[in-house]
């Protein structure tokens, strides 16, 4: 196991490596570690300025500071100040669909612990990861209808494909919030822990993904992700494509070198 790096303070994220690792802590707890301030360009920064460009590191943890919240959305005090009109909307909000698209096809595997509420941004956010646990006490939801709007962050795009057009109307017309285990029931998170158990968990799953060749894993998340937007034959072709892309790769050649000598395989990505 290596030393944890410094923490790095990019304003409303924190940023750690460990073990191969990134940590991004949302890090805006008085004000429930909401999308506000400068959280999407920090966040921005954390994935795509440092943990891209660091070959340490192999997959990504997100999860929210103090034990409230993991992302309770949009800053509402700070949007009901502001005045927009829907042209300038539309155009501004293109801003956080590309980030957080961005987030979903990132070429490591990414982690969300939701350790609090995940509510509309928040939640948004949390669907954009690879994979979900969370703390048994937290909640979810995407109450925005109650304000009057939607779910702009992808909610009612994402929502449905994960979970099924039928309970997503259900929690997204509703705006009710649904507990851990219910979000258990419906495939939002895939494991749930108690709070005091959930980071020693996740950083463990998250440790396992990082000891994987790193060229089987993005091509792996690439092709389920491709495949979610396509016809079934269009997602068999891009499967051919990434198995044919891997073929001759070293890490390939390695993982069967270590099988065949019974020893752990050192993946380089190549």
């Amino acid at each position: 196991m290596t030393q944890p790096t410094d923490i790095q303070d990019l304003g409303t994220v924190l940023y750690q490596v460990h073990d191969g690792v990134a940590i991004l802590t949302l890090n805006r707890p008085d004000r429930m570690n909401t999308l506000g301030g400068t959280m999407k360009p920090d966040l921005a920064r954390a994935f795509f300025d440092l943990a891209r460009n660091d070959a340490n590191v192999r997959a990504v943890l997100i999860t929210g500071s103090g034990d409230r919240a993991f992302c309770a959305g949009a800053d509402i005090k700070e949007r009901a100040t502001g005045q927009i009109t829907g042209t300038d909307y539309f155009f501004a909000q293109r801003y956080t669909h590309d980030l957080f698209r961005d987030i979903e096809d990132f070429e490591k595997p990414v982690v969300a612990a939701i350790n609090g509420v995940a509510l509309g941004g928040g939640l948004e956010l949390a669907l954009c990861c690879d994979i979900r646990i969370a703390a048994d006490s937290a909640r979810f939801g995407l109450p925005e209808l109650k304000l009057g709007v939607i779910p702009a962050a992808g909610g009612t795009q994402r929502l449905p494909r994960l979970i099924g057009e039928a309970r997503a109307k259900d929690l997204i017309l509703s705006s009710d919030l649904i507990d851990a285990v219910t979000a258990l029931r419906h495939g939002i998170v895939t494991r749930v822990f108690p709070p005091a158990e959930l980071m020693t968990h996740a950083t463990a799953l998250a440790r396992r993904l990082a000891e994987h060749p790193p060229l089987a894993v993005r091509f792996a998340k690439r092709a389920i992700n491709r495949g979610m937007q396509t016809d079934l034959d269009s997602g068999l072709e891009f499967e051919r494509y990434a198995a044919a892309m891997l073929i001759d790769s070293e890490d390939r050649k390695e993982g069967m070198r270590a099988f065949v000598e019974k020893r752990k395989p050192i993946f380089k990505g190549r």
